[in-house]
């Protein structure tokens, strides 16, 4: 990113996308989180009109599928059986943060669907220069995957679980809007944290020290040991970040009879709340629906954001009011047998997620005469 000037970059990241900002791209590489020798190597895509950056895209030249929350891990097997290779592969995405957002960046003073046409039909010659046996954009939006599709890649779907603010004045008014049982679990989960004497507080970036990013890095890191999980990012970057984007940066904090035991971090767009990583230093029943469900809905209402993404995965946030959502990726495969294949089976696996999501639109914690519009 180093090469590439900020505030030309920056002029081409939309609203509400913080982590596409040339700052936070910058502190994944400064840290050393991005770069060979973890096997993410920078390839960014830029496109210019004279002196002008007209066009992007963030990509990386992949030596293995960690990191990326769309799972791929058959596909590399299905290769290595073959007696061929999937790796190097070429992606295009925000490494370790599954959050969905444009990967076909434009300027706004150039035809959009030109700018992007001109990067998604380059990939596959790109892909063949690096020795990238395909190319996969992640979490991509509507605009960008009719773009991919126009140019031969495959589309695939998962799910997610976001909050919208339909309107809320208070947590209350949310609170509402659920069935008697699921406002009532809400109700005791939030009482047995008080109850126990924990108190939260957020932070925004310019108020975070170094002994809030020691408490930060120490929670992430029991969280990594529990999960069996691999710790991508250091202190290094969330330093960085902290520095250079501030005003995304937001920290709760959880406090028990004076002694920090719990944090959330989040970064914050214009109209959004993205939740990213928690963890505890002891364990403290409900404290982990509290940190990241609860008071950041809370905060949204407060702060009048109109979405909170908690990350990936995880069923259980349908009854805290998290309702599913689709995200979407395009894939091409050089291989002509290998891309017909997960053309077929992204096609099975998305009839698969339709019958998923029913189900779950079966158990909304909603009243059902105030159900929000399903996002699938």
């Amino acid at each position: 990113m180093c090469q590439i000037p900020r505030a030309q970059w920056n002029a081409l990241v939309p609203d509400d996308s913080p982590s596409l900002r040339h700052e936070f791209l910058q502190a994944l590489e400064d840290s050393g989180s991005c770069t060979p020798a973890s096997g993410w190597t920078p390839c960014h895509i830029t496109v210019h009109c004279g002196d002008t950056l007209a066009g992007a895209a963030p990509c990386y030249l992949k030596a293995h599928s960690y990191g990326e929350f769309i799972f791929d891990w058959a596909w590399a097997n299905a290769y290595q059986r073959s007696g061929l290779s999937y790796y190097p592969k070429l992606l295009l995405a925000v490494p370790f943060t599954p959050v969905s957002g444009a990967r076909l960046l434009h300027h706004p003073d150039f035809k959009s669907t030109t700018v992007r046409d001109s990067i998604a039909t380059a990939l596959p010659a790109i892909a063949d220069q690096l020795g990238a046996s395909s190319v996969h954009c992640l979490f991509c939006t509507d605009a960008d995957l009719t773009r991919f599709i126009t140019n031969g890649f495959v589309r695939r779907e998962s799910r997610q679980f976001h909050w919208q603010n339909e309107h809320y004045h208070d947590f209350d008014h949310f609170l509402g809007r659920l069935s008697s049982k699921k406002r009532k679990n809400i109700l005791r989960e939030r009482r047995r944290v008080l109850e126990q004497g924990i108190e939260l507080r957020w932070l925004h970036g310019h108020e975070i020290s170094n002994g809030h990013l020691d408490l930060l890095m120490a929670c992430y890191g029991n969280t990594i040991a529990e999960h069996g999980s691999y710790a991508y990012l250091g202190r290094e970057f969330f330093a960085q970040l902290v520095q250079t984007l501030p005003d995304s940066v937001q920290l709760l904090l959880a406090e028990h009879h004076g002694r920090y035991v719990a944090c959330a971090f989040f970064i914050r767009g214009d109209t959004s709340l993205f939740g990213r990583y928690w963890g505890a230093l002891e364990h403290i029943p409900d404290l982990h629906f509290e940190a990241c469900y609860y008071a950041p809905i809370e905060y949204c209402i407060q702060h009048g954001l109109t979405r909170f993404e908690a990350g990936a995965q995880g069923e259980h946030k349908l009854s805290r009011g998290l309702t599913p959502e689709t995200t979407l990726s395009a894939h091409w495969l050089s291989h002509p047998g290998f891309h017909k294949a997960i053309s077929r089976y992204t096609a099975q696996e998305e009839s698969q997620l339709a019958d998923y999501t029913r189900v779950l639109e079966a158990h909304t914690p909603f009243r059902r005469d105030s159900n929000p519009k399903p996002g699938c």
